[in-house]
């Protein structure tokens, strides 16, 4: 089986296909399920952000590989605030006004995206996205809000899904004043449409480690 250096070959060459230079994403190693060891080969590699879904996962991790840079990209509960507030050097999973309150009582220089629920299942957490503007506007103003993220639906499509989240993130920068540079779509069963779609942020972690 090839190694990690040869999938995160391989997947910039799928992103070359969709006509997009692989340089334009950043390519974040969600490490979920992944040895601290898978991690650091990740880093080796070249991959400069890694990712993790559960804050009782991520923490041993972070403790071994203090100098990378790591994201959370699950669901964060208020009760593992404390746990995470300052600790990731992005918090994807952002999904209320509340969550943001109490970040920023730990530390307002937390840097975060809003997740917004553009599949709109039951299942996925986000901001449902006719609310997505008027959370972000309250958002950064507590907190360094850098974009927008969210999960493609399952099973159908995720193109109409992705752009419209691609269309949120213009209309957020036009309610807060302010640059957002990361648009966080893509993972590995649908990172071509995410691309296609002007992702900036890919979040990969099947594609690369299996």
């Amino acid at each position: 089986m090839p190694r990690f250096a040869e999938r995160l070959a391989a997947v910039r060459e799928r992103i070359l296909l969709t006509g997009r230079d692989p340089a334009e994403l950043e390519i974040v190693a969600v490490t979920k399920g992944r040895s601290a060891a898978d991690a650091a080969e990740a880093v080796a590699a070249g991959v400069a952000a890694l990712a993790e879904n559960r804050v009782q996962e991520a923490l041993p991790k972070l403790a071994a590989l203090p100098k990378a840079e790591w994201h959370l990209v699950g669901h964060l509960q208020s009760n593992k605030v404390a746990q995470v507030a300052g600790r990731f050097r992005l918090i994807q999973s952002l999904d209320s006004v509340r969550l943001a309150e109490l970040l920023a009582g730990r530390d307002a220089g937390q840097r975060v995206l809003l997740q917004v629920n553009v599949s709109r299942e039951a299942r996925k957490s986000g901001v449902r996205p006719e609310e997505a503007v008027a959370a972000a506007r309250a958002i950064s103003a507590l907190l360094p809000l850098e974009g927008l993220m969210a999960l493609g639906p399952a099973g159908t499509d995720p193109g109409p899904a992705f752009a419209e989240l691609a269309r949120l993130r213009l209309d957020c920068q036009d309610a807060t004043g302010r640059a957002l540079p990361v648009l966080s779509l893509g993972m590995s069963g649908d990172f071509e449409e995410a691309c296609r779609a002007g992702s900036t942020m890919l979040r990969l972690g099947r594609v690369l480690f299996e």
